[in-house]
C-alpha cells in the first residue's frame, strides 16, 4: 500500500514520456510553404515574448507570497510553493511551444482532408495534456515523498498544501492575463475587420490578426494548461488535507492502519487515471468527413475509453485499499466493510463531470436548439442576439447545479458507506466528496489534450486565411475549429464542477485546521460577522468578473483604435494592395502591455481579501468562502456557456444559415460573439480558480489566523 506514491510517480513520468513522443511526432510533420512558416514563427515570437513578460510580473507577486509563507508557516512550505508555481508555469510554456508549432502543420495536413489534420492537432494538444497531468502529479508525489515519507517534516501536510497554492497563483494570473490578451485582440480584430471593414476573419490585411492568433496560444493553451494543472493537483490535495486536518495526523503517524488507505486512495485513482488516459490517447483517429458529429466521435473516442477504464480500475483500487481491513484508530473502532462506497463516490464524480460537459455541449453546440435559437434571433438585430445568449447561459446554470448536487449527494453517501457516518465533522461523507473531484479530473491527460486541440485548429484556420490557401483548406480547419469550441466548453464543465467539489473539501479542511489550532468556526448566518462575510463572498465573484471584463473592454478599445488608424493611414492596406503589410507587431505589443497591467488587481484580489478578512475575523472568512463558492460556481457556468453559445451561433450563420457571411444577421451574431468573448475566455474560466485560490489561501494560513 505504501508503494502507491511511487506508482503514481512512475505513471506521471510515463505521461511526460508520452508528451515527448507526441512532440516529436508533431515536429516531424511538414509545416507548409514559406508564407505559412513565416506566420507560424511570428505567432511563436509573440507568444514567447508575452509569456516571458507575464512570468516576470507574476514572479514578483510569487516572491512576496514566498516570504509571507516562510515567515507565517515554515520555510519548507515556501519551497513546496515554489515547486508548484514553477511546474505550473513550465506546463503552460511547454503547451504553448508545441501549439505554436502544430498550427501550421495542421493547416498543411488539412490540404489532405480532416483525416490527416485532426491527428496532428490532437497530438499537439496531447503534449499540453500530458505535460499538465505528468508535471502536476510528478511534482505532488515528490513533495509528498520528500516531506511526509522520507524526512517526516513538521507541518508536513501544510507543506503539501502549499504546493497547491503555488499552482493556484500561476493559474490565476495565467488565466486572467492570457484571457485579457486574447480577447482584446479578438474583439479588436472582429469589430473593425468583420463588422466595419467587411473583410473575412483572419484576413492578412487586418493588423490584429497575428495578435488574435497569439492570444489563442497564451490564453486558451498556456492559461488553460495552468488552470487544469491547478485543478488536477488541487483535487488530489483536497482529500489528503481533509484526512490530515480532520484526524490531526502528522508525518510520523501517516502510516496508521486507518489513515494510510485514506491518504493513498486519491494517489491510486490518479495513477489509474493517468494509465487510462495514455491508452485512450492512442485511439483518436481522424476520418474523411468534415461533419462535426463524425469529428466529435473521433475526438471523444479517447476520452470515453479512458473514462471507462478508470471506472473499472477504481473499483479494483477501492477493494485493494479498503477491503478486508480491520481498523482501530484513536477515535473509534471502525472497519472498512463496504469498499464499493468510495468507488461509487469517484465514479459518481466522473459521471457528473461527463454530464456537465454534455450539458455544456447541449447549450453551446450548433447541433442543438439553444444555439440555433440565438442564430435565428440574430435576424432581428444584436439586442435580441445578446438577450437570447444571456438566457441560454442562465438556463444552463440550473441543469449544472442539479448535476453537481446529485454528485455531492452520491459522493457523500458513498463516503459514509465505506468510512461510516459517525466520524468527527462528517469526515466520511466529506472525504467522499473530495475524491469525487478526482473522479472528474482523473483523466486530465486526455481531457486537456482534447481541449488544447481547439486553439491549434483555430490557429490553423487563421494561417490558412493569411497564407491565402485554397478555400477547401479553410473549410476543413473551420470544421475542426467549430468542434474545438464545443470541446473547450466540455473541458470547462469538468474544471468548474471539480472546482465546486474541491473548494467544498478544502473549505472543510480549513474548518478542521482551525479547530486543530485551538480555534472555532461558526457558520450560523444569524451571527452578524458570518452574515457580513457571506455577502462579501457573494459579491466578490461579480466584482472579479466586472474587473476582468472591464480590462478586456479597455484593452480592446486601444486595439480597435490602432486597427482603425492603420486602415486609415497606411495607403492600400484596406484594399489589399501588392506589397502593403499591416504593422502586426504594434497590435501584439498593445495586447501584451494592456493584459499585464490589467491582470494585477483581479489577481491580487483573490489572495489579499481572504487574508485581510481572516486576520480580522475567522467566522467572517468562513461566510466569505461559502458565499463565493455558491455565486462563483453559478457565474462561471453562466459565462462559459453563454459565451460558447454566441460563438457557435456566429459560426452557424457563417456556414450559410440565416443569410451567411456579410449579412445583417451575421453582423448581429458577431456582436453577440464579441460580448461573449470575455465571458467564455477571461472571466468565466478564471472564476473556478478564484474559488480555489481563496479557499487554499485560507487553509494554508489557518494557523496564523487563530
Amino acid at each position: 500500500m505504501s508503494a502507491v506514491p511511487y506508482l503514481a510517480l512512475i505513471s506521471a513520468l510515463a505521461g511526460l514520456g508520452l508528451a515527448a513522443y507526441y512532440y516529436k511526432a508533431v515536429e516531424a510533420a511538414p509545416a507548409g510553404n514559406e508564407r505559412m512558416v513565416f506566420l507560424m514563427t511570428e505567432i511563436q515570437k509573440g507568444a514567447r515574448a508575452f509569456l516571458k513578460q507575464e512570468y516576470t510580473w507574476v514572479a514578483a507577486f510569487a516572491a512576496a507570497m514566498l516570504v509571507l509563507i516562510a515567515i507565517v508557516i515554515t520555510p519548507l512550505a515556501s519551497i513546496s510553493y515554489v515547486i508548484g508555481a514553477v511546474l505550473s508555469a513550465s506546463a503552460g510554456y511547454a503547451g504553448m511551444t508545441v501549439a505554436t508549432m502544430a498550427n501550421a502543420r495542421t493547416t498543411e495536413a488539412a490540404k489532405d482532408g480532416p483525416g490527416k489534420a485532426l491527428p496532428v492537432a490532437f497530438r499537439g494538444g496531447a503534449v499540453m495534456g500530458f505535460a499538465v497531468a505528468g508535471l502536476a502529479l510528478a511534482g505532488l508525489m515528490l513533495v509528498y515523498l520528500i516531506f511526509v515519507v522520507w524526512t517526516e517534516s513538521d507541518n508536513a501536510f501544510e507543506i503539501v498544501t502549499a504546493y497547491g497554492l503555488g499552482a493556484s497563483t500561476i493559474a490565476l494570473f495565467s488565466r486572467v492575463g492570457g484571457g485579457i490578451y486574447t480577447k482584446a485582440a479578438d474583439v479588436g480584430a472582429d469589430l473593425v475587420g468583420k463588422v466595419e471593414a467587411g473583410i473575412p476573419e483572419d484576413d492578412p490585411r487586418n493588423p490584429a490578426t497575428i495578435a488574435d492568433n497569439v492570444g489563442d496560444n497564451v490564453g486558451d493553451v498556456a492559461g488553460m494548461g495552468a488552470d487544469l494543472f491547478e485543478s488536477y493537483a488541487g483535487s488530489i490535495i483536497a482529500p489528503i488535507s481533509v484526512t490530515a486536518f480532520a484526524v490531526g495526523i502528522t508525518a510520523e503517524s501517516a502510516d496508521g492502519d486507518f489513515t494510510l488507505p485514506l491518504l493513498m486512495f486519491p494517489m491510486a485513482v490518479a495513477f489509474v487515471g493517468m494509465i487510462a488516459s495514455i491508452i485512450g490517447s492512442f485511439l483518436v483517429k481522424g476520418g474523411d468527413s468534415t461533419d462535426s458529429r463524425a469529428l466529435s466521435k473521433a475526438l471523444h473516442m479517447g476520452t470515453n475509453v479512458a473514462m471507462a477504464l478508470t471506472v473499472v480500475a477504481t473499483v479494483g483500487v477501492a477493494y485493494w485499499l479498503f477491503g478486508d481491513t480491520d481498523v482501530v484508530n484513536n477515535i473509534d473502532a471502525q472497519a472498512f466493510d463496504k469498499p464499493w462506497g468510495l468507488a461509487i463516490s469517484v465514479i459518481g464524480g466522473l459521471i457528473v463531470g461527463w454530464a456537465l460537459g454534455k450539458t455544456a455541449e447541449f447549450y453551446t453546440s450548433d447541433h442543438f436548439n439553444p444555439v440555433k435559437k440565438i442564430a435565428a434571433q440574430s435576424e432581428t438585430g444584436p439586442a435580441t442576439t445578446v438577450l437570447s445568449g444571456i438566457s441560454a447561459g442562465m438556463i444552463s446554470v440550473a441543469a449544472s447545479v442539479i448535476l453537481v448536487l446529485l454528485g455531492v449527494g452520491v459522493a457523500y453517501w458513498g463516503g459514509e458507506q465505506t468510512l461510516g457516518a459517525d466520524l468527527p465533522g462528517g469526515l466520511g461523507g466529506i472525504y467522499g466528496i473530495a475524491v469525487a473531484a478526482i473522479g472528474m479530473l482523473a483523466t486530465t491527460g486526455v481531457v486537456v489534450s482534447v481541449d488544447a486541440y481547439g486553439p491549434i485548429a483555430d490557429n490553423a484556420g487563421g494561417i490558412a486565411e493569411m497564407a491565402e490557401l485554397d478555400p477547401s483548406v479553410r473549410e476543413v480547419t473551420d470544421a475542426l475549429d467549430s468542434l474545438g469550441n464545443t470541446t473547450a466548453a466540455v473541458a470547462k464543465g469538468f474544471a468548474v464542477g471539480s472546482a465546486a467539489l474541491t473548494a467544498l473539501a478544502l473549505f472543510k479542511s480549513f474548518e478542521f485546521a482551525i479547530v486543530q489550532e485551538g480555534g472555532s468556526l461558526s457558520l450560523n448566518v444569524g451571527d452578524v460577522d458570518v452574515f457580513i462575510g457571506l455577502f462579501i463572498g457573494a459579491g466578490l465573484p461579480f466584482l472579479f468578473a466586472a474587473l476582468t471584463i472591464d480590462a478586456v473592454g479597455r484593452a480592446a478599445t486601444a486595439m480597435i483604435e490602432e486597427v482603425r488608424r492603420q486602415f486609415r493611414e497606411i495607403p492600400g492596406l484596406r484594399e489589399g494592395a501588392e506589397g502593403v503589410n499591416p504593422d502586426s507587431a504594434r497590435c501584439v505589443q498593445i495586447s501584451t502591455d494592456a493584459s499585464l497591467k490589467e491582470m494585477v488587481v483581479p489577481g491580487a484580489l483573490a489572495v489579499v481579501v481572504p487574508l485581510v478578512v481572516g486576520f480580522i475575523d475567522v467566522d467572517a472568512l468562513g461566510g466569505l468562502l461559502a458565499g463565493a463558492l455558491v455565486t462563483g460556481f453559478a457565474l462561471a457556468i453562466f459565462m462559459a456557456n453563454a459565451g460558447g453559445a454566441w460563438d457557435n451561433a456566429k459560426k452557424y450563420i457563417e456556414a450559410g444559415n440565416h443569410g451567411g457571411k456579410g449579412s445583417d444577421p451575421h453582423k448581429a451574431a458577431v456582436v453577440g460573439d464579441t460580448v461573449g468573448d470575455p465571458f467564455k475566455d477571461t472571466s468565466g474560466p478564471a472564476m473556478n480558480i478564484l474559488l480555489k485560490v481563496m479557499t487554499i489561501v485560507s487553509l494554508v494560513f489557518a494557523g496564523a489566523f487563530v
